[in-house]
Formats: structure tokens, sequence, C-alpha cells
């Protein structure tokens, strides 16, 4: 079947592509109000651009009445944010922060994570997160839908045991990140496979000691 994008409402081609570009990485984002208050909220529409500047991408839609959420509002204050990336053992918690709590609620104390502070910017980093990046807004890009943050990472914090610092590999038998998957449905990251590499058996498996599940 053909679709013409051209015909389609706003409704109609936010639900083809959320449900079509799946599984997305969430990202758990954490920022600070100008009186210092933490906010945080998940964030679907997000990826890693590059690694020269090492860059990450964030869409952040508007409010219904055009107004902007206060991770957005935040952002834009103060140019600093952090991104976490969430596992299977904060998913819940990771979900419940996506609520509409009043301005100024801290979202981590409602859900029962713990904020600790990040190294180079105020917006704090969660405890119970696998991994934190901590950014500065690099550049953003304003739709009428959407505010597009592109953050430069300073620093990034890992779960202890994660990163081999010496060779730089992630132990990825150890790290299960939940993805989102449309509507209100998540997926694990259990179910891997390796693709043979040329000349090698269909059923080969390339691996190393540090990612072998």
């Amino acid at each position: 079947m053909d679709i013409d994008f051209t015909t389609l409402g706003i409704y109609e081609r936010y639900k083809l592509m959320a449900s079509l570009i799946v599984p997305r990485p969430i990202a758990l984002i954490t920022t600070v109000d100008a009186q210092g208050r933490i906010n945080a909220a998940p964030f679907s529409m997000f990826n890693m651009l590059g690694e020269d500047p090492p860059t990450v991408m964030v869409s952040i839609n508007r409010q219904h009445d055009g107004g902007l959420k206060h991770t957005a509002a935040n952002i834009l204050a103060n140019g600093e944010f952090v991104v976490h990336l969430c596992d299977e053992a904060i998913a819940e918690r990771m979900d419940g922060c996506g609520q509409a709590f009043p301005e100024g609620v801290n979202e981590l104390e409602q859900v029962g994570l713990t904020a600790v502070p990040a190294t180079r910017v105020a917006p704090p980093c969660i405890a119970e997160a696998p991994v934190a990046f901590e950014c500065v807004l690099h550049e953003k890009l304003e739709t009428p839908s959407r505010l597009v943050f592109f953050g430069r990472v300073l620093s990034l914090r890992a779960r202890d045991g994660l990163v081999d610092m010496q060779r730089w590999r992630v132990s990825l038998q150890d790290y299960f990140p939940v993805g989102r998957f449309g509507a209100s449905f998540y997926v694990t990251t259990r179910d891997r496979f390796a693709i043979a590499g040329k000349g090698e058996a269909p059923t080969a498996a390339r691996s190393t000691g540090i990612d072998e599940i």
C-alpha cells in the first residue's frame, strides 16, 4: 500500500511514524529550573547523532495549548540537561516520570529514584540509571509542534563494571535497556543475535569476550 503523507493530518502522521519507527531508545532527562528545582521526564524521540562532537538529539512536543513542557523550558533557560538510558530495573519508574505533575514537583521523589550530583552540569544524575550523559545545549530547532534539542556530551556516568575503561568496551551481557514500541508498549533487548560476516557460515556468530551473551 502507498500512503500519501501530504493528505494526512498531524495525528495520523504521528500514529504511523511512532508505531512503525520502533523500537526507539528512551531518554529519561533531568533538568533544573531557575529555582534549582529538579524535573525528570522520559522521551522516546531520541537518539545519538555522532561522536565528533559527541552529540545526542531529543525532540520534545509542545503542549496542546502551544506552551512548553517543563523539560523544554528548563533547557531553554539554562542550556543543560542529563540524558539517562533506562533498563528493565527502572522501566516502571521511568514511565511514572511521564505523568503530568505540576510545575516544581520532583518526579524522582514521586517514583522512588535517587538524584546524585552530576560532574559537569547543574541537573542531577539518577543513581539507579545504568547510563547518564551530561549535556549542554549545542543547537536547537523549532517546528510548529516541537522543539528539537541537540546536546553536546561533556561527561558520561556509567554503572560500575559496565564499561571497560582500558579497552573502551561495554559489557553488553550486563546491559539490558528497554525501548519504546508504539502506544504504551515497551520491549526488552534480551533476544540478541549476530549476523555472519562475509565468507562465514550462515550460523556463525561473531563475538568478543566482553560482549559475549
